[in-house]
């Protein structure tokens, strides 16, 4: 079983930053394209950055682009989302997913992934 465990969020002020870490594990897991969403109470869950395999793509959604970086040094393992100049409407629980193939690409949408983490929550305060 493919295990994701996120970790970094927190409570900052806007215009702050934050780091979140999300570290893959398990039997099936070799690496393969990953993600970042979040929610907040009432939404929809909504894409913010994917990164392929070998960390050479990134896609970002239009909202977070300039603002945050995907990231993974180590394909198999840890995948960050370096998040800079936070704004109130970042606030929301956020959640790493991976998709199942070693072969598959970048995608911004939820379907397209097959394992999802518990979350960790982001809070900016203005």
């Amino acid at each position: 079983q493919v295990q994701l465990v996120e970790s970094g969020g927190g409570l900052v002020q806007a215009g702050g930053s934050l780091r979140l870490s999300c570290a893959a594990s398990g039997r099936t897991f070799s690496g393969s394209a990953m993600g970042w969403f979040r929610q907040a109470p009432g939404k929809e869950r909504e894409f913010v950055a994917a990164i392929s395999a070998t960390g050479g793509r990134m896609l970002y959604a239009n909202s977070v682009k300039g603002r945050f970086t995907i990231s993974r040094p180590d394909a198999k393992n840890t995948v960050f989302l370096q998040m800079n100049s936070l704004k109130p409407e970042d606030t929301a629980v956020y959640m790493c997913a991976a998709r199942r193939s070693p072969y598959s690409i970048v995608a911004g949408t939820v379907a397209a992934y097959d394992y999802w983490g518990q979350g960790t929550q982001v809070t900016v305060s203005s």
